[in-house]
């Protein structure tokens, strides 16, 4: 390894906060192993991750990878995330090289830069990540994976907990909006429409690739195709064409012939719950913007 592990301050905060610090420290050692038993060597560290070490890498007979160590959670992550780069083999995610559960890893097929460095104006990239989640829905039974009410389920508990934890960052109004609308989805939830999931479709994870983007970092859920696009609309707060998310949701409906009414409210839900995690982690002012949104549409859209 060529360069040292100096893990950005939001990896070292989400590994303090799921309860796994040692992990800060064994991280070199890691590396290190992996290293020797996969015979690869590993280059530049990338900062921009929020729950991993991310790295270049270089296999044995020369092919260009990225080594992924994800934070260690007791829930499978990395499994999960290899079961559906398994599962899709390449058609809009990355190739899998290697995986160890064991150890959190993952090595992938080396993509170009995100939708964020290109600096894709929302109005371009809004529909490419739409077609970009919509590669990866197809039947997907039997491996294992979560599925959207379990999801609901999780959030649910998430938001109530951590809203407290945090001394209440956010109207309360704005909490029980999101649990109506989660509580709505987990009773929505059909076996027989579940779809394998992305579960995280946001710019940072959409990749270049030689036939169009590739999304990075699959969560892996059998779920209505309308969690993806949910997960969309909560993302680029501060964004003033994202200003009215009904009409986003009611365009993606459109656009992907789905539920708009299902795609705003997953968005209400990801979006409450990923600004708790971002004020968790003092990932701001993404956390203050994102809660900011979801107190302005509870207060008009709460039922």
């Amino acid at each position: 390894m060529d360069h040292p592990i100096e893990l950005p301050a939001v990896v070292q905060n989400k590994a303090v906060a799921v309860g796994a610090a040692h992990w800060i420290d064994e991280l070199p050692a890691i590396v290190a192993s992996l290293e020797q038993d996969w015979g690869i060597d590993v280059g530049m560290q990338f900062d921009e991750g929020t729950e991993a070490y991310v790295a270049e890498a270089r296999m044995a007979n020369g092919t260009a990878a990225i080594l992924k160590v994800l934070i260690p959670r007791g829930s499978d992550v990395a499994d999960h995330e290899a079961t559906v780069l398994r599962w899709v083999a390449g058609e809009g995610c990355p190739l899998l090289y290697r995986d160890d559960p064991e150890r959190s890893a993952l090595l992938m097929e080396r993509l170009g830069p995100s939708m964020f460095h290109l600096a894709l104006p929302y109005e371009e990239r809004l529909p490419l990540l739409c077609d970009a989640a919509a590669q990866i829905w197809r039947p997907a039974g039997g491996l294992g994976l979560p599925t959207g009410a379990e999801k609901a389920t999780w959030l649910t508990e998430f938001i109530a907990t951590t809203w407290s934890a945090l001394d209440a960052p956010c109207a309360e109004q704005t909490i029980g909006h999101s649990l109506a609308c989660a509580q709505r989805r987990l009773e929505a939830h059909d076996d027989e429409r579940a779809v394998l999931v992305h579960g995280d479709v946001q710019q940072w994870n959409a990749l270049r690739a030689a036939d169009g983007f590739k999304l990075v970092d699959p969560d892996g859920l059998l779920a209505e195709p309308e969690y993806d696009l949910g997960v969309i609309l909560r993302e680029d707060p501060d964004e003033p064409l994202a200003a009215d998310p009904l009409v986003t949701a009611q365009w993606m409906a459109e656009r992907c012939g789905l539920d708009a009414t299902a795609i705003f409210e997953w968005g209400v839900v990801e979006r409450v719950s990923t600004g708790l995690l971002a004020t968790q982690i003092d990932l701001q002012p993404v956390g203050r913007q994102m809660l900011e949104v979801a107190d302005r549409l509870a207060a008009t859209h709460h039922r």
